[in-house]
Order: structure tokens, then sequence, then C-alpha cells
């Protein structure tokens, strides 16, 4: 089973993760995140969204078949 982050934890990794809101404020959805940023509270119901990892992605700007400008 993924684990779970709350706003304010470090994302682990890089990729697409599923949130689910307080069920009275939003429907789940999904959202890409980046490795090393933090993942945000909802302005709506705070802290209390929950992310997990749907599945991983390389950033492209970390993708060593590409250039960086």
């Amino acid at each position: 089973m993924p684990k779970e982050y709350k706003p304010g934890e470090e994302v682990p990794e890089s990729g697409i993760y599923k949130i689910t809101h307080d069920k009275n404020h939003a429907e789940s959805d999904e959202v890409t995140s980046i490795a090393g940023k933090e993942f945000p509270p909802c302005k709506d119901c705070g802290h209390h969204p929950k992310f997990k990892l749907v599945r991983a992605a390389h950033h492209l700007e970390n993708h060593g078949h590409f250039k960086k400008k």
C-alpha cells in the first residue's frame, strides 16, 4: 500500500499523486509533484489533504538523456 503524505512534507519522488480532500469539500484528483518540493495545504480545507504516489516519473530537467539550457 502506498504511503500517504500530508501538506508540509517533502515530495519524496517526482510523479503523479492522487489527492484525497475532506469528502464534504472536493472529489479526489491527481496532480504532478516534483521531488524536493513540499506538498501544499489546500486553500479551503487546510492540512486535510492526503497525497499518494500513483506513478513515479523523472522530471525532464533531471533526465540524463536531455540537455539543460
